[in-house]
């Protein structure tokens, strides 16, 4: 029997609304970027989009689709986004993203625990599925209800038999039957929804590069919606992400040559969304590094998003401005330790 269905997001911003207008401008300007991705779930369960500029891709004022996924941005009134940079990976990598953040009331989803039929998807962003059902995987994931959505009757058959159970029962193996099916994955969240056409890569497989899904149950059972670097404001929470252009990776984490347009774009941003104090803690590491002195002496914050901070501002300035043994000296006393490392290396770590 189908439940209640899924709330669709709120309205965008009033346009009117002066504040508003540089994160409006943000959104329209990175969607019409194929180089950015999106992101929208928590730790353990995460809908990723990005897009090829060779593939045909349908534009709205605040969506894209392509013949592989979709997003569709809907933020509501309060959002507030948040840029920060994080170490992934060893050498010189590193994770930049802007998180669009709610309080957590705000933000709250459904959190339903068991698997449920949400009934035909009337907010499918293609005609061609609206017909097709819903329903909750039932991950009790507090930021975004985490759907699948089919017109196949065997599956259909095999969800509905397994109503009210957890998807991981080791009785049912339904876990395995939906992944063996791909059906569209359909993630929502306050800030919209990303849907995912693709096929689900098989057991040691992997995610292709655009639009996929990530469902890891031993980050779900952490019960955090976003990483310790992460400077979201206590109490607040993400409810979707923004992967700018990185310098030096493609949307696969591939390395690229060093792109110092790239780069300076999202230092801007960082300037206009990100911490203040974080970014005086950048600056200072930066001014000290090529001022040739060592981190003796220096005050740091010792926070996560402050160590992470600092890791990063190293690992940019060995591909700015090259290394010297001041430093050497700052990475030996402040090498990103694993705690500091994204526990699922994000989009773009280069």
């Amino acid at each position: 029997m189908a439940g209640p269905a899924t709330p669709p997001p709120p309205d965008m911003p009033d346009e009117t609304d002066p504040a508003d207008a540089p994160m409006r401008l943000l959104v329209s300007d990175q969607l019409a970027d194929p180089a950015a991705g999106w992101g929208m779930g928590t730790l353990g369960a995460l809908a990723e989009f990005a897009r090829d500029s060779r593939e045909p891709a349908s534009r709205g004022p605040s969506s894209v689709v392509t013949p592989r996924g979709g997003i569709q941005l809907v933020l509501p009134g309060g959002v507030v986004a948040v840029a920060y940079e994080t170490p992934a990976g060893p050498d010189l990598h590193w994770h930049h993203a802007i998180a669009f953040c709610l309080p957590a009331d705000a933000a709250r989803r459904s959190v339903r625990t068991a698997v449920t039929e949400l009934g035909p998807d009337g907010d499918a962003m293609r005609p061609q599925d609206a017909g097709a059902i819903l329903f909750d995987l039932g991950l009790g994931t507090p930021t975004v209800d985490a759907c699948v959505r089919t017109a196949d009757p065997g599956l259909i058959a095999e969800l509905r038999a397994a109503e009210g159970r957890s998807l991981f029962d080791p009785e049912l193996g339904l876990a395995a039957v939906v992944a063996a099916h791909s059906p569209h994955r359909v993630f929502v969240t306050a800030c919209g929804r990303i849907e995912v056409f693709t096929a689900i890569p098989p057991p040691g497989g992997r995610s292709p590069v655009g639009p996929h899904t990530h469902l890891l149950p031993h980050l779900l059972q952490q019960d955090r919606t976003h990483p310790a670097t992460a400077p979201i404001p206590e109490g607040w929470v993400p409810a979707a992400h923004l992967y700018p252009a990185h310098p030096a990776a493609d949307q696969a984490g591939r390395p690229l040559p060093f792109d110092a347009a790239r780069h300076a774009a999202f230092q801007a941003l960082l300037v206009e969304f990100g911490d203040p104090v974080l970014g005086a803690v950048k600056a200072g590491v930066i001014a000290a590094v090529r001022a040739r002195r060592g981190p003796e002496g220096e005050y740091l914050p010792t926070h996560p998003p402050a160590r992470a901070t600092v890791a990063v501002a190293l690992r940019q300035l060995a591909r700015t401005d090259g290394t010297s043994a001041a430093f050497h000296a700052w990475r030996r006393q402040h090498a990103a330790t694993p705690d500091l490392i994204d526990p699922e290396e994000g989009p773009n770590p280069g």
